[in-house]
């Protein structure tokens, strides 16, 4: 490959302690490399950054743009596809639609344009594993993966009833394995098969799941350690029991002391810290600044946010019960999916509206987290899209991150009341440029355990994003002037010039750089292995006793 030289842009790489610095980068062969020792050396291309800023390629650690709960969440809104713009075929790009759920080719394209380079699905059922695996196939340009749920999942409940902590570790490493996903997930861990098989929900940590004698607590710690045993990059992921309810912010608070001792994310946060009354949606509003408290204390914990942004969208999650609350409170159509023996899912078109109180109070509650959070490498930025809105809308939520009088220009025509129930009219921080790279780009790859993929010095992934300076920051941050990937010029001034495939992330020894350990050697160390109906890269099939005895 060509090497390249973009010379003379104003970097913002916080992995190494470059705040705005001007700086010359060398890539050769998809690799930042380090600057050549004759000072007369030249490239051959050169890219004149004069004037620009640089950051790493942006990494999104939560959303939901592959699988069949995205297909069908597409087919829920048909008007929204019938309205939305369209991206028309051309050179390097195939037609694609937009909206709240775009196409596949859509996704990448739009991705790209906004100068990120990976994208992680957050939840998709081992079963679903197939299918997820062609629409990321689907998903031009971006490196990508995604989580396998596993919180609900029959086999894990089963030993963590029959206290077999080596077989649980084993079928976590194999699930994750045969399904070449990257990492742990837990939704509403025993909560949606309470919900399934007659009980409604679990309402608290300790309440039991009825079908396994066991609690979300159980599931919480034991898959906790067990990734951590695993040696995963990334820590079990964690969609907190009670999402959108208020009063939720208690058992968010238990899911974090139930992970002391453990590494644990907790995502799309702004969800999970309501105060007031269960039955009440009048008595709503925030606890953020008591959960920041926790959190800010123990770093073992991360975070992502889930930001509301005001907008149509749709909600779409594998936590079932949810999905059939929303349908109740807000009337829309409904799509309940049952993965048997694995996990549920909820779809329900949703718009939030600046006019609604609860709606407003969500917005605020997420710009909270981000500014009660002392250390930006322990939060990303997310909308968990399209949960809480597009991720179109990241440009924006920069833009309100880094000026205060913005976000209270927001909550100045806010419905009566927003301001008493949250802190966000009090809150003064304003984000700096270096601040932003860390939570857009630097803190989610960190989280994850992608060590090419967080900074720009040598042997990082080329993969760079040239921003033209603009006092307009939301408009800075849409339309990047050149985007870089893998040491490809992937997106010109808006204009996509490549339609090459990235890499699909799987924890798999095949990664060279050492991060992702080989489970499938530690399982066949501990295990004897029948693969020859189940092979690990082909089975999605349920596993059964014989498949993994202890040796």
């Amino acid at each position: 490959m060509p090497q390249l030289l973009i010379k003379g842009g104003t970097v913002y790489d916080p992995k190494n302690g470059i705040d705005g610095e001007v700086r010359d980068l060398w890539v050769q062969d998809g690799r930042i490399i380090e600057a050549p020792s004759d000072p007369g050396a030249k490239a051959d291309k050169t890219l004149d950054a004069t004037g620009y800023i640089i950051m790493p390629g942006g990494v999104d650690m939560h959303c939901h743009i592959a699988g069949p709960k995205v297909n069908t969440a597409r087919k829920m809104m048909p008007d929204d596809k019938r309205t939305a713009p369209v991206i028309r075929r051309g050179k390097f790009t195939r037609s694609g639609t937009v909206g709240a759920v775009p196409s596949t080719f859509a996704t990448g394209y739009l991705y790209a344009g906004l100068g990120y380079t990976t994208a992680f699905d957050a939840a998709v059922p081992p079963l679903a594993a197939r299918h997820t695996h062609e629409e990321l196939e689907d998903t031009p340009v971006i490196d990508k993966g995604f989580y396998v749920m596993m919180g609900n999942n029959h086999y894990i409940m089963k030993q963590l009833q029959e206290q077999e902590p080596e077989r649980l570790k084993a079928y976590i490493g194999w699930l994750l394995g045969a399904a070449k996903g990257y990492a742990v997930k837990l939704v509403n861990p025993g909560g949606v098969e309470a919900w399934k098989s007659g009980q409604w929900n679990t309402e608290t940590l300790d309440e039991q799941v009825d079908a396994f004698q066991i609690t979300p607590r159980d599931i919480i710690r034991n898959v906790a350690g067990a990734v951590d045993e695993l040696g995963i990059p990334h820590p079990v992921h964690v969609h907190c029991n009670n999402l959108g309810l208020p009063g939720n912010f208690t058992t968010t608070h238990d899911t974090m002391r139930a992970l002391e001792g453990h590494r644990g994310h907790i995502t799309h946060i702004q969800f999970h810290s309501y105060g007031g009354d269960p039955n009440d949606q009048a008595t709503f509003k925030s606890e953020v600044p008591h959960l920041a408290e926790y959190v800010n204390s123990h770093d073992n914990l991360t975070v992502d946010v889930g930001q509301v942004m005001f907008s149509k969208t749709t909600s779409m999650t594998g936590d079932g019960p949810l999905g059939y609350f929303l349908h109740k409170v807000t009337g829309k159509k409904w799509f309940s999916g049952d993965t048997e023996m694995e996990a549920g899912c909820g779809i329900v078109p949703i718009e939030y509206r600046n006019k609604s109180m609860v709606h407003t109070l969500q917005w605020a509650i997420g710009l909270e987290w981000y500014l009660l959070v002392d250390d930006p490498w322990r939060i990303a930025m997310s909308t968990d899209h399209p949960n809480g809105g597009s991720f179109m809308a990241y440009p924006e939520i920069i833009a309100l991150l880094m000026d205060r009088s913005r976000r209270q220009d927001v909550l100045d025509k806010a419905p009566p009341g927003v301001k008493d129930r949250c802190t966000l009219s009090e809150l003064t921080r304003e984000y700096t440029l270096n601040e932003i790279a860390i939570i857009t780009r630097a803190a989610p790859a960190k989280i994850l355990g992608l060590d090419r993929k967080w900074h720009l010095g040598p042997g990082a992934d080329a993969d760079v994003t040239i921003y033209s300076r603009d006092d307009d920051i939301q408009r800075m941050f849409e339309l990047p002037r050149y985007v870089i990937h893998h040491g490809e010029i992937v997106v010109d001034d808006g204009e996509i010039l490549s339609n090459k495939q990235g890499t699909l992330f799987h924890v798999d020894p095949s990664y060279d750089d050492g991060v992702v350990p080989d489970i499938r050697d530690w399982f066949e160390d501990h295990y004897t292995i029948q693969f020859n109906n189940y092979p690990v890269d082909e089975s999605y099939l349920h596993i059964h006793e014989s498949i993994a005895t202890k040796k």
